[in-house]
């Protein structure tokens, strides 16, 4: 079985990890340090603090921003749930909103529909490795005086009109066994707020600047040494493997572009790290899916169930009609796209895929717009050419 994802771990991680278990100076340290600084500078923003995983990212970060009951936090439903439990964490309210049919992220358009008095905050998702629209998301926040907070748990080096994602609001990134970086567990949390900085290091020690003196109520979200040596060797791979995943993806729109399916579209202004090669199969979804699956390729759904339909949820009253999202979660499913695949790997996909999709054909076309003509150069590597079928519009 070819599977969905496979990380990159390799001679850099092992003797990264094996210098620090020989230092037995394990716990967060100098090695933590350096690659908070590492990837401050690799966003572009003054701060960057380590955590233990991308749900502590955001739970910092809404913690940090003091939210509680009553207040109210937009985002949208097609996520994985941590979005909305990282909201639910602090007590407040995640109301959310329709995707745009194509992108699969948050659809801008409505966010000033769903502001209310209550409204603290904006957090869009960006889903897959494309960055949302921050230049439409940063004026409304501006105009209603918001705070934006970025879920870029799967957009590492990601980047809308040359702006990486994590340098517009307060960032959250994930660095999970899969995601395009990786410490096996840990997160990353970037922003250019020197006092927001300054609490999540003190939250994130057990309240302590310095040791046994608790300045603030804390717990303990730090990342270990280990962890962070990991991660500093998998920020030197971060470019070549983003390049390799790109010129993955341009294989599929070449070869998919046949096919009655609507591959990723990556508007105009903005680079996709393609964290997942997700295609719009239409209704008989499960049907295709399936016959990948026997063909040996681990295809999965992201996510079959969205966030608002989820028993926890319903069961809160967050009741919300989004029927773009209801569609997209029914007619979607993802490819292997990670660094690692070989091309004959790829070519069995190509061939998984391709069988199954004519085996259902007939079927509706993609929910939304038409199929767009081409892919930006901007969303490949320089070496790589536009491929005719992914998608490109303008924002």
């Amino acid at each position: 079985m070819i599977p969905i994802a496979r990380p990159d771990v390799g001679a850099e991680e092992i003797a990264a990890v094996t210098e620090v278990l020989s230092s037995r100076m394990i716990a967060q340290g100098a090695r933590v340090a350096e690659l908070e600084g590492r990837w401050a500078d690799y966003v572009g923003v003054p701060h960057a603090i380590a955590v233990g995983n991308g749900t502590l990212a955001l739970m910092a970060i809404f913690g940090g921003l003091g939210l509680g009951p009553g207040d109210e936090v937009i985002t949208v439903a097609h996520t994985f749930a941590a979005t909305a439990n990282a909201i639910l964490s602090t007590g407040a309210t995640p109301v959310f909103v329709d995707i745009e049919p194509d992108t699969y992220l948050i659809d801008a358009a409505r966010i000033e529909a769903a502001i209310t008095p209550r409204t603290r905050a904006i957090c869009p998702v960006h889903l897959f490795g494309l960055v949302a629209d921050m230049d439409m998301i940063q004026a409304i926040a501006d105009r209603h005086g918001l705070v934006v907070v970025e879920d870029a748990c799967q957009a590492h080096g990601a980047t809308f009109r040359d702006r990486p994602a994590g340098s517009f609001g307060h960032g959250a990134f994930s660095l999970y066994a899969t995601k395009n970086m990786t410490t096996a567990e840990g997160g990353l949390i970037t922003t250019h707020d020197d006092r927001l900085a300054d609490w999540l290091r003190l939250y994130r020690n057990q309240g302590m600047r310095s040791r046994y003196a608790f300045e603030i109520l804390g717990y303990n979200y730090r990342l270990t040494d280990l962890a962070a040596a990991m991660g500093l060797a998998q920020l030197e791979k971060l470019e070549r493997n983003t390049a390799r995943r790109c010129r993955i993806a341009a294989v599929y729109d070449e070869e998919f572009r046949d096919l009655p399916v609507r591959p990723p579209v990556v508007p105009d202004g903005r680079t996709h790290v393609f964290h997942q090669y997700t295609l719009d199969v239409g209704p008989r979804r499960d049907a295709i899916l399936a016959d990948i699956r026997a063909a040996g390729v681990g295809a999965e759904v992201y996510y079959p169930l969205p966030v608002h339909r989820q028993p926890y949820i319903l069961e809160r009253g967050l009741h919300a009609e989004l029927p773009i999202t209801d569609e997209v979660a029914a007619r979607t499913l993802s490819v292997p796209v990670y660094p690692g695949l070989t091309d004959d790997e790829q070519a069995i996909v190509v061939e998984a895929v391709r069988a199954a999709v004519l085996a259902h054909a007939g079927d509706e076309a993609p929910v939304g717009a038409e199929r767009a003509d081409s892919l930006p150069a901007s969303a490949v590597d320089p070496g790589v050419p536009s491929n005719p079928g992914a998608g490109a519009i303008a924002r």
